[in-house]
Formats: C-alpha cells, structure tokens, sequence
C-alpha cells in the first residue's frame, strides 16, 4: 500500500493567524497518528509563516518513540538554518524542494541544470546522519537522472500539473498520467524511490495511486480543507480508504 504522510502546515497556518497555541499542531499530529496516518510531513519557511523551528522539534519528540512505525519528513530549500535544524532532530526523510522568491507554495521541481556538487555534498551529508533524501522534480527524465546523479535515495514527483489535467476530463487526465508512469519507471530503473505529492485529493488520488513503484504520497491543502467538513480523523481515513483502493 502506497504510504500517506499527512502534511500538518495549514493547522500551523490557522494558528499563527492568530497566534497563540490554538489549534494545536501536535494534537493535529496526535489525531493523524490515531486515525492510522503512517507519516507526517512538515515544510518550516524561513519566514516562519506556519511551521515553526519550535513545531519541528516539538513534533521530533513526539514521533521519537514510534521510529519505525511512523515517518517524519522534513520539507524544505536547502538554506543554512533548515539544514541545521535537519541535522539536529534527524527526520527519516528530508525533502529538498526548491523555493522561488514570493512563492505561496511550491511552484516546480528542481531543475536539471542545478550544479550537481553543491547538492551532492548536501544530500551526502544528510544521509551520513542517517536521513533519507528526496528530491522534489517534474516528471521530466532530465531531471530525474539529475537527482540520481547526486546521490538522492528518492524523488518526489511534483503533481500540480497532473491535478490541472485530472480538472480537464478523463483524456487530459490520462494523458497526464503516462508522463509520470513514465518518470516513476525511470526513476525506479535509476534505483530511486518514488514519492509524489502538490494538490493530490480524494478524486484524482483514484487514478494516481495506481502510479508504478509509488511509496509515498504527502497530502496537506486538501485533506486539512476537507477536516474544515468532516473532521481531520474522518479526512485521514478518508485517504488512507481511497489509498488501500
């Protein structure tokens, strides 16, 4: 079954409109965990608009005594003080992700003329702490044999795109779909693991799941904006249901 980690920033987001502690982002994770999410995802900015430094060791120590059973992936742009924080608390995973000046969120995967020994050294560091690396990339083969190229244990194949098409009908939908069936062979051919994740939900996670060698998909807008109905115990068991097909 393809892994679900539950990415807990927009509870951060809601809080930090506010401020103050409330809604809690370790209840959040707490109730993720119950529901039977095997994984949670955070993505700390540098300007700290939800995740803070604080929430990613607060969470590190919650998921301390589950290591084994539950996955703590670390999002982020490779800058100095993310990578220390990294460093420090030791996540089972760390996604590198490029960041764009002004961005909301996550606009493109890394591209494949990104210098290689830079990376190299950053991904060979992160995994002599004993961290998984992936790197976030578009479902182009250029870019894949780049993260193969320096050193990466997985990919995360951004599905922003494939989330427009699925909108467009069931053609555009599955013409979309063969160019990640195609990276994820590639990917897995080049001895990387796949992970995918950018506005997946209920409706188009039905045909991505089906993606050849998937082992990670990391979902937040849409399953935090469904708990807004539901409740956010409902919403992960709502995934993992559709995940389990």
């Amino acid at each position: 079954m393809v892994a679900l980690s539950v990415n807990v920033n927009k509870i951060a987001t809601v809080r930090n409109s506010r401020g103050g502690r409330v809604p809690s982002v370790l209840e959040a994770v707490d109730v993720c965990l119950s529901a039977g999410a095997p994984g949670i995802t955070v993505h700390p900015r540098a300007d700290e608009r939800h995740i803070t430094a604080t929430d990613v060791r607060e969470i590190a120590a919650r998921l301390a005594p589950l290591k084994g059973r539950v996955e703590f992936n670390i999002e982020g742009d490779p800058r100095p003080d993310l990578l220390d924080l990294v460093h420090a608390v030791r996540p089972d995973q760390c996604t590198l992700v490029p960041v764009r000046p002004g961005e909301i969120t996550s606009q493109a995967g890394w591209p494949e003329d990104t210098p290689q020994a830079e990376m190299s050294g950053i991904v060979a560091a992160l995994r002599g702490r004993g961290t998984r690396v992936s790197l976030f990339v578009d479902p182009l083969e250029a870019s894949i044999r780049w993260a193969a190229s320096v050193g990466a244990d997985r990919v995360e194949l951004y599905t922003e795109p494939f989330a427009r098409a699925f909108e467009q009908g069931p053609e555009a939908g599955q013409a979309s779909f063969a160019t990640y069936v195609a990276a994820s062979e590639l990917a897995h051919a080049l001895g990387l693991g796949v992970n995918a994740g950018h506005d997946l939900d209920l409706q188009n996670l039905v045909l991505f799941r089906r993606l050849p060698h998937l082992d990670e998909v990391s979902i937040g807008h849409a399953l935090v904006s469904r708990a807004l109905f539901v409740g956010l115990d409902r919403s992960v068991r709502d995934y993992l249901t559709v995940l389990a097909g």
